[in-house]
């Protein structure tokens, strides 16, 4: 394995603050978690992951504590990171991890994020009150509106105006290599979305039969957009991960048993 220099997909979120999804390109890893991948839940080497994170925070000029992400579930629970969590011993602050696919931070030189392979990772900036949110919205996530729920709960955590945040959507899997069976168009339809909007019938990468495909991008815009998020606010990375997973890292065509990104925010 190779030391290498991370680089990474970096965002101009606006000022005294720092936005980035990690690459494959630098540090270590071998197979298909080659690259950067700190994620330590998903079966890299341990000694791969601890390489990565501590070549990350020292590119952060941060101490390794103050990289915080959590062990993921699909589900649209989120947590506050707060002095009171940095304190507390590793252990705590995992099991307070656990099962979370959201994290906000009013803290400066906290890095949070969260891990991604084709699910969509959002980030929000709120420059009024100094308060960072990262937000994993896999399919399920998205159908359970985890992105509306972290703009309420910045509101409610840090006054944030909604019309006044910034967001990211970053990189994920896109419309056209999003095949979904007739149970996940379904889940959306009872949620609530627009699905003229969203959805389209393409043939299937290995049959002549047409499946539904979802465009998870545009439903976690029109997410943020409906809860008063100002398009012109809103990046996109436009980054899909199954066509690019050379560069990033995509559990459709690597396999679940691969390294994940990290796409990330800390208020310097």
């Amino acid at each position: 394995m190779m030391s290498l220099v991370p680089q990474l997909h970096e965002y101009d979120m606006g000022t005294r603050v720092r936005a980035f999804s990690t690459t494959r390109h630098g540090c270590v890893g071998v197979g298909n978690y080659a690259g950067f991948s700190v994620n330590h839940y998903c079966g890299d080497a341990p000694e791969a992951v601890s390489q990565n994170r501590s070549t990350l925070c020292r590119l952060l000029q941060i101490d390794e504590r103050m990289l915080v992400y959590p062990h993921q579930t699909h589900g649209t629970e989120l947590r506050v990171i707060d002095n009171e969590f940095l304190c507390q011993p590793t252990d705590v602050r995992c099991g307070q991890l656990e099962g979370i696919d959201g994290v906000m931070t009013n803290v400066r030189g906290v890095c949070i994020g969260v891990s991604t392979a084709d699910c969509i990772p959002v980030l929000l900036y709120d420059e009024d009150h100094q308060a960072v949110a990262a937000i994993h919205a896999g399919w399920r996530g998205t159908v359970g509106r985890i992105v509306e729920k972290a703009v309420t709960a910045m509101q409610h955590a840090y006054g944030s105006m909604p019309q006044r945040l910034r967001a990211v959507i970053g990189p994920g899997i896109s419309m056209k290599n999003f095949e979904v069976g007739d149970e996940v168009f379904a889940a959306f339809a009872a949620a609530g979305f627009n699905m003229l909007s969203i959805a389209r019938r393409y043939p299937c990468k290995d049959s002549l039969s047409e499946k539904w495909h979802i465009d998870l991008w545009e439903c976690n815009r029109q997410q943020l957009m409906g809860q008063g998020v100002e398009a012109a606010n809103i990046q996109l990375a436009g980054i899909c991960t199954y066509d690019r997973c050379v560069d990033f890292f995509s559990a459709r065509r690597l396999g679940i048993n691969s390294g994940r990104i990290l796409t990330a925010i800390i208020m310097e």
